[in-house]
């Protein structure tokens, strides 16, 4: 399901006109990549899904090609994990 689709099946199951569905998804997304990525808040959506910035120590690594040690640097990630009711929907979907 691409974006377009996700606000045309909200709009459905919602009655809000898909021109604000999308507007609330560009506002959801444009709160949570500030307040994750820039202020390195935790989003929690009970139930749903969290976000939250992780940090991603330097390490040695290896070139599959060549086989040469490389340092990899520091980096910061962003965690993405379901929450129970998402866990458990797909669980019982299958």
């Amino acid at each position: 399901m691409n974006k377009s689709e996700l606000c045309a099946a909200i709009s459905g199951s919602t009655g809000v006109s898909q021109s604000d569905v999308d507007k609330v998804l560009k506002g959801l997304e444009e709160t949570v990549t500030s307040a994750v990525c820039a202020g390195g808040d935790k989003i929690v959506l009970s139930g749903f899904v969290t976000f939250e910035r992780g940090h991603r120590a330097a390490r040695s690594g290896r070139n599959p090609q060549t086989g040469e040690t490389i340092q990899i640097a520091a980096a910061n990630t962003i965690k993405i994990s379901a929450g129970s009711k998402l866990k458990a929907a797909a669980k019982a979907s299958t």
